[in-house]
């Protein structure tokens, strides 16, 4: 009995490889059919979905399973051509194609391109782009298996052995071109090298990527560096976008991707030396990062994506734990926390980036600190923003200032405006210069009004309003651009003396980092700061300090202003040059000025800054000084006698 079960399983497993063989016979005979029929498939599918022209001269297996291919063209319709391969070899793994994984084993290519063009007739690979897809089906996407499958497809594609040799992919975006050829790239036994010549119009370089590359285990420890002396230089973005950039050399390592309870982990690092960017929305020079590491630890899940807080950030000497985060599993949620643990101050200074703080440079701190960066943005709800910060110093003090000697502002000091980066006359703030004017001696209803329109809470705010700050980072998400900058007078004050008034991403930062410096470590105080902020900012065109503008608009001193005339001076602070434009042709105040003024008296009304005491007897202003020239005034007529003068007192608020 159990002579014949293995007499019926041996000849049943003899069947089943004779039908095997028969099966992979038939396949054999008759898989150049297939191939063309494949290549056919391809080509009506780029017609019918991508309107261009497909085809390859000559295609036919060698040996079991390899496929060369001569003569591979992809045309877009009236377009310049997109691909052009003279000869392409590659290897599948025959196994695999059973269970409709296509996979790569082995490729040798050469003498071919592909050229990425824009014109004045469009884009050549328009049609290849993504489309945006407008339908909501109501499902979300699972970010987890989503990215595994992307990245299982991709990877692969890339083969475990591969040889190409002098191929081109050719960039012209409106007459600025740049050229990568790759002269050689050869991945054997899990080691790439590579040797790529690149041009542009304005320069020509040598760069090499090498390293461990193994595709299949999903592991990589790649370097890409420059064959010749000097950095490698970023080619297309300088012409394109004005952004200039180089580096010593980048390391990108993957050690492990890996799909586990529902979660896709992927882990590496990566490295640059000697990044170096300049753009002048960036800073005004360039900006330079000697040593910047990335150890990062990715998470995708069903309904979010994430840089976990274990991965560490390096830049110089500072370390630093971020954690990123998108979630929308009910909300779309943004999260951002930054943690950098106990630290020198000193070694932080050091590790900011070279002509990013250039206030900074020469500045010399002792002690320790740690600090930590709760935000949370929900789009859904973008007025539940989280901003939440706290840091902790231990015996921090600042021994040596940098350009920005935050203390020269409890001394005489020489002022200069900065207009469209041209230095202005110079203001000496000091009593040696007559229009200085010591805040006693200021009106006190100047201060009011001027504190109520551009800082209420500035005698017990440490420099930032958060409230403001919350809601400029609002406004700014919104217009996707900096639109409101939520200023207190402390970051006016910083901007003024220290800063140019450029927009750079450098200006801000370091106008954020001085004003934090400022206003927590008792360098000047609240009254100081008040003082000299009312005896430098602008207040008309080529006028500066409270002195100068009561003369100029009233012929009067500083202490002398009504309240009415305080209202006017506050108002105009945010665009001092053009004031002109708020008077009529007969040197009164518009409609639209007059209750400007009054919105801002009622304010101070119901804050109980001012009384109506205060309101009793106040004219409307007159403007006598040099201003009067200014404003565009008509010779008035002879009032007749039973007509009314055009000085209506109905313009005006008592």
């Amino acid at each position: 009995m159990a002579k014949t079960t293995r007499q019926k399983l041996f000849l049943t497993a003899k069947i089943l490889g004779v039908v095997l063989v028969l099966a992979i016979a038939a396949i054999f005979v008759f898989r150049d059919a297939l191939l063309q029929k494949a290549i056919g498939h391809i080509a009506h599918k780029m017609d019918r979905d991508y309107d261009s022209h497909f085809s390859v001269g000559k295609a036919a297996f060698e040996g079991f399973n390899s496929v060369d291919m001569k003569d591979l063209l992809l045309v877009p319709k009236g377009k310049d051509t997109l691909l052009q391969i003279s000869n392409l070899k590659t290897q599948v793994s025959f196994w695999h194609l059973f269970t409709g994984e296509l996979q790569l084993v082995d490729m040798q290519a050469n003498d071919g391109f592909v050229q990425l063009v824009r014109n004045q007739n469009g884009r050549n690979y328009e049609a290849f782009l993504p489309k945006k897809d407008t339908t909501d089906t109501g499902e979300k996407p699972n970010y987890a298996k989503l990215v595994y499958r992307l990245l299982n497809r991709g990877l692969n594609l890339i083969p475990t052995d591969m040889n190409l040799q002098n191929l081109t992919l050719r960039l012209n975006d409106m007459g600025k071109k740049a050229t990568l050829r790759l002269n050689t790239l050869v991945l054997e036994d899990h080691q790439m090298t590579s040797a790529i010549e690149v041009h542009t119009g304005s320069f020509s370089q040598r760069w090499r990527i090498a390293g461990f590359a193994d595709p299949r285990h999903k592991q990589t420890d790649l370097r890409f560096f420059n064959r010749d002396t000097g950095q490698i230089k970023v080619p297309y973005f300088d012409e394109r976008y004005g952004l200039h950039s180089s580096f010593d050399s980048i390391r990108w390592k993957v050690s492990n991707i890996d799909m586990s309870g529902g979660e896709l982990h992927v882990d590496g690092f990566a490295s640059v030396s000697n990044l170096t960017i300049n753009h002048p929305k960036i800073a005004s020079k360039d900006v330079v990062i000697k040593k910047a590491l990335f150890d990062y630890h990715l998470l995708f899940g069903e309904n979010f994506v994430a840089v976990d807080s274990s991965s560490t950030a390096t830049l110089n000497q500072l370390k630093f734990h971020p954690y990123l985060s998108y979630d929308n599993e009910t909300d779309k949620i943004y999260t951002l926390k930054v943690q950098i643990p106990k630290m020198k101050a000193q070694n932080f200074i050091s590790s900011l980036p070279e002509g990013l703080f250039t206030h900074f440079e020469g500045m010399e701190a002792t002690g320790d600190f740690d600090f930590h960066l709760n935000f949370v943005y929900n789009k859904n709800k973008p007025n539940a923003i989280v901003l939440e910060s706290q840091l902790n110093k231990q015996n921090l003090a600042i021994t040596k200032y940098g350009e920005a000697n935050l203390a020269k502002l409890n001394g005489p000091f020489m002022y200069h405006a900065i207009i469209n980066n041209v230095p202005q006359r110079g203001v000496f703030v000091g009593t040696s210069n007559p229009n200085y004017t010591p805040i006693s001696d200021i009106s006190p209803f100047l201060r009011k009004c001027v504190l109520t329109t551009e800082d209420p809470s500035f005698f017990s705010h440490k420099g930032f309003i958060k409230e403001a700050f919350k809601q400029s980072i609002i406004k700014n998400i919104k217009t996707k651009k900096f639109t409101r900058g939520g200023s207190t007078i402390s970051m006016q004050l910083i901007k003024n003396v220290f800063l140019t008034r450029e927009k750079t991403l450098s200006r801000k930062l370091e106008e954020i980092l001085l004003v934090y410096i400022l206003e927590n470590n008792r360098i000047v105080s609240k009254e100081r700061m008040l003082e000299v902020y009312f005896n430098i900012i602008e207040w008309g065109p080529n006028v500066y300090g409270i002195g100068e503008a009561a003369q100029f608009y009233f012929q009067k001193y500083p202490s002398e202003l009504t309240l009415n005339e305080c209202l006017f001076l506050a108002n105009i602070i945010p665009s001092p040059r053009n004031f002109m434009y708020q008077f009529n042709t007969y040197g009164n105040l518009k409609p639209y000025a007059v209750s400007r003024e009054k919105m801002l008296k009622n304010l101070m009304l119901r804050r109980g800054i001012i009384t109506q005491t205060d309101t009793i007897n106040q004219l409307p202003i007159m403007v006598t000084g040099a201003a009067r020239s200014y404003i565009s005034i008509k010779e008035e007529e002879p009032v007749l006698e039973g007509e009314e003068g055009n000085n209506s007192m109905e313009e005006f608020d008592f």
